[in-house]
């Protein structure tokens, strides 16, 4: 077995988040995965470098394609990725396939390639305008269409993706996330353990929702929104906050250092995840992997990886919100332990195995 994969990175330069967290654990197992077999992984950087570590045995090719603007990057980044090719195989290295995880697909690659569609965000979230919509509509399906194989995180995404492009069923293949990334610390609650958010504050994340919500409910603990800002999101949470009554119990920490992860799910009362769209949901295995009470919206996949005993609300339902935290605040010690036991059914190893089998399918090399 001798498959050798190419991985566009070149906008792995970003914050942390659920794609980030994704490629830094998944590249690097199954660079170690193709290497057992026989095969290699390498990695299309662009203008700015990839954010995480990666292995030796991970070979990086540099290229000047910057993550933005969009309609410049995918250019230059179908260029960078067939002078890529073209030089593999000039130097009998020949890349059997190319992954990315972003869109617009390049063209013209004349190599086969695989996609991963973490959402269908641009097609599924409310306030997305038609023209965005009717655009993104035809640049997933011309992906799925023309893929060799397509990835998706869950199988809400992957039921998403049939019903709009059902010609595809036989190439679609599940690749969860998981959560042990971390050590969970023991749990140390002080009087005022807040409740915890942990992603980026942008809009699609639904953090307004949690704002109505103490509003509605003043005895519920405080708020800590722990993740990077986007497109001046804080700033409008601010105000609202403000305006609501609740601005001395919410606290925004900004992006932080993954080594922190654990300390704030031990010293979080609840995690709360109100979005309008998860493809997945990270932080619901890592609540779950910590044994921290959990409530989410019934929004995507949350309710798929989380599980039907989880507390859950609409998420346009302050009150509702309000009471499945209190819910969840009340949750029995031994379902926190069965919950972080369903949790460690996913693992990024065995993600990793469903890739790299994927791969293989998808250019129809069986392991050996």
């Amino acid at each position: 077995m001798n498959l050798r994969v190419l991985v566009s990175a070149v906008v792995l330069s970003q914050p942390m988040g659920g794609v980030r967290r994704h490629n830094a654990h998944l590249l690097p197992l199954a660079a170690s995965l193709l290497l057992e077999r026989g095969g290699s992984l390498a990695v299309l950087e662009g203008r700015e470098k990839v954010a995480f570590d990666l292995p030796d045995n991970v070979e990086r090719i540099a290229s000047s394609v910057s993550a933005h603007p969009v309609l410049v990057r995918a250019t230059l980044e179908g260029r960078a990725l067939r002078a890529a090719l073209d030089a593999a195989r000039e130097a009998k290295r020949e890349f059997d396939l190319v992954h990315t995880g972003h869109l617009p697909v390049p063209r013209a690659l004349k190599t086969p390639y695989s996609v991963t569609i973490h959402d269908l965000r641009a097609l599924e979230l409310e306030h997305t305008p038609m023209s965005r919509r009717l655009i993104a509509r035809k640049l997933i399906g011309n992906a799925v269409d023309g893929a060799a194989a397509v990835i998706t995180v869950s199988e809400q995404v992957r039921e998403q993706v049939l019903a709009r492009f059902p010609r595809n069923a036989g190439k679609i293949h599940v690749v969860p996330n998981a959560a042990d990334h971390f050590d969970p610390l023991p749990r140390r609650l002080l009087d005022d353990a807040p409740l915890l958010h942990v992603g980026h504050v942008e809009r699609r994340k639904n953090l307004e929702l949690l704002l109505r919500a103490m509003a509605v409910d003043p005895g519920l603990p405080r708020l800590l929104l722990a993740g990077e800002s986007k497109l001046g999101e804080e700033q409008r949470l601010r105000d609202l906050a403000a305006e609501l009554g609740v601005a001395d119990r919410v606290e925004f920490i900004g992006a932080f250092d993954d080594g922190l992860l654990a300390e704030l799910y031990a010293s979080a009362a609840a995690v709360v995840i109100p979005s309008q769209l998860e493809g997945f949901g990270i932080p619901v295995l890592e609540a779950q992997r910590a044994r921290v009470p959990l409530a989410i919206s019934r929004a995507g996949a949350l309710g798929e990886i989380a599980g039907p005993e989880t507390p859950s609300f609409a998420p346009d339902d302050p009150a509702e919100c309000a009471q499945a935290i209190r819910a969840a605040l009340a949750t029995p010690a031994r379902e926190l332990d069965a919950a972080a036991l369903r949790s460690e059914r996913f693992t990024w190893k065995d993600s990793a195995t469903r890739l790299v089998a994927a791969w293989e399918t998808a250019v129809q090399k069986p392991p050996t």
